[in-house]
């Protein structure tokens, strides 16, 4: 297992936009949505508020984890966001998002970030990662963030 910054291995954005889509926006990707997304993301990487680390397993993508300077319509004054925690469907209950996050918490405090807000609606997962709950959101979702 290794992690890699996605601007080291942009071969795996196609498929990281597609699983994202399918995850968290319930459908399919049209090729010109795709290309746009490909695009806004590499676009993205060059910015020091943004970073998506990946998980590989002798070249397969297992999952993937992301810094965004913002997350949302509430809490826009937070920053920056701990966000699409995703390992595949056959990797899971592997201990592999316990890597992942211990990469991303690196990564932030490289990036002298003191601390990450995320929100989610899973009880009691992050936490177990060391996020503190901060408050309810209007929506429903559980805001925590995790000091690095």
């Amino acid at each position: 297992m290794v992690i890699y910054n996605i601007k080291d291995k942009l071969e795996y954005l196609e498929e990281i936009v597609v699983l994202t889509k399918k995850e968290w926006e319930n459908g399919e990707i049209t090729k010109a949505k795709l290309k746009e997304k490909i695009n806004k993301i590499t676009a993205d990487l060059a910015r020091n508020d943004y970073c998506k680390l990946i998980l590989l397993d002798n070249d397969k993508l297992v999952g993937f984890v992301s810094i965004f300077p913002t997350d949302g319509d509430e809490e826009k004054h937070l920053t920056p966001w701990y966000a699409t925690m995703y390992i595949k469907k056959e990797y899971r209950r592997q201990g592999y998002s316990k890597i992942l996050n211990e990469a991303v918490l690196k990564e932030a405090k490289r990036r002298e970030f003191n601390k990450l807000y995320l929100k989610t609606t899973l009880n009691n997962y992050y936490e177990k990662l060391g996020a503190k709950y901060k408050k309810t959101l209007k929506n429903g979702e559980k805001l925590y963030y995790i000091e690095t």
